[in-house]
């Protein structure tokens, strides 16, 4: 079975000519087993990754032009798009993707448009791409109704723009929105952007953040920690925090916020948060929003119990999963699989055999991202 085990230019080369099998001997990868083919539950991946000609092409173009030598991400797309093997599986959105969710048991994917997304190409370019994006996935989901959901594509860097596609999106019937964290350095807790937050409560969208590599970070680079080792994590992390910090969910109580990964570790501090809440709650924030201090409603950990789900893409082990669903409850935590960057039959069997009640079992694969993502069918 293929596995693409980082985001890392070796990693993803590697998928396509090494065995992985010694890892999965050493470390904490699931033992072979064999997935239920009648498990009492649908199985839905909330982090699947696909991409278009179009994006590709003008991603590579503005990479070329050397205009933007600083971004990191860009330089991401830059090494994806000489992957011919890792292309075919993300642009196909038909029945070669059908086939690889039937080997592994996957009954439904939620489409996401892969980092680093259109947020990277030329400013005003991204919007008429995030509008193409929209109307693939539509289509798509529209054909093989019982087997995609999509999350709507916008740039950020195009406040309007971005309001205006968020409300046709939701108009198409996708199921949420993407955004590859950060936009050419900038994050999404920056009042100009308080009008997109604004459209996602107001569009009943739920906003999954997903991984990117940092802008301009050679530390990350230069110590193999370009992807999923660190800048990944990381970056969302301050995406997340800073959005907490601002004060977003207190101005939009019902926006719903989606990360993967195991939550990017975050859960894990939760008491840590809270503790130290007082270094930034009420603080002014002079880089960021001209130095307006803002005081929280609430402890930080109060967030991610009410506004925050989090998704175990490429962490399919038991003790953390069901640490997140003691900590968050059991209706925060969703399956994903985090396709085509990391794919293991053995996972998905491992999820079969996981130590937890039918109803836990089931809202973790299936019911809690119908419920987070609106999901029917």
């Amino acid at each position: 079975m293929p596995k693409l085990e980082d985001g890392s230019e070796q990693g993803l080369k590697g998928h396509f000519k090494e065995d992985f099998s010694h890892r999965v001997r050493e470390g904490l990868a699931p033992r072979a087993g064999h997935v239920d083919r009648d498990a009492p539950y649908k199985r839905i991946a909330t982090e699947e990754a696909w991409t278009f000609p179009a994006l590709v092409k003008a991603q590579v173009a503005y990479l070329e032009s050397g205009e933007a030598s600083n971004d990191d991400s860009l330089k991401m797309a830059g090494m994806f798009a000489k992957m011919p093997s890792l292309q075919e599986m993300l642009q196909d959105l038909g029945e070669l993707r059908i086939s690889h969710m039937d080997e592994y048991g996957i009954d439904r994917q939620l489409l996401l448009l892969t980092a680093p997304g259109v947020q990277v190409v030329r400013p005003g370019d991204g919007t008429a791409l995030s509008r193409e994006a929209n109307d693939i996935a539509a289509e798509a989901c529209r054909k093989y109704p019982d087997r995609f959901s999509a999350c709507a594509a916008f740039d950020p860097r195009d406040v309007e723009g971005s309001v205006k596609e968020l409300e046709r999106a939701a108009k198409l019937g996708l199921n949420g929105a993407v955004l590859n964290s950060h936009f050419q350095g900038r994050y999404l807790d920056e009042p100009q952007f308080l009008p997109i937050l604004e459209a996602l409560e107001a569009n009943d969208l739920a906003l999954y953040i997903h991984p990117t590599a940092p802008f301009n970070a050679p530390h990350y680079e230069g110590r193999g920690f370009f992807g999923a080792l660190g800048g990944f994590p990381h970056d969302v992390w301050l995406h997340t925090m800073g959005l907490i910090m601002s004060g977003a969910f207190d101005r939009f109580p019902k926006l719903r916020l989606v990360i993967g990964h195991m939550g990017e570790c975050l859960p894990l501090h939760l008491y840590r948060f809270d503790w130290m809440q007082g270094n930034a709650d009420g603080r002014p924030r002079p880089l960021i929003d001209g130095g307006t201090p803002i005081k929280l409603q609430h402890p930080a950990s109060y967030y991610f119990r009410n506004n925050i789900w989090i998704t175990t893409s490429g962490v399919g082990w038991e003790p953390a999963i069901k640490f997140c669903q003691d900590v968050l409850g059991p209706d925060r935590v969703l399956y994903a699989m985090d396709y085509p960057y990391q794919q293991s039959y053995d996972e998905v069997a491992a999820y079969d055999r996981m130590d937890m009640s039918a109803e836990h079992k089931k809202m973790l694969m299936e019911d809690n991202s119908r419920h987070v993502f609106r999901i029917t069918g």
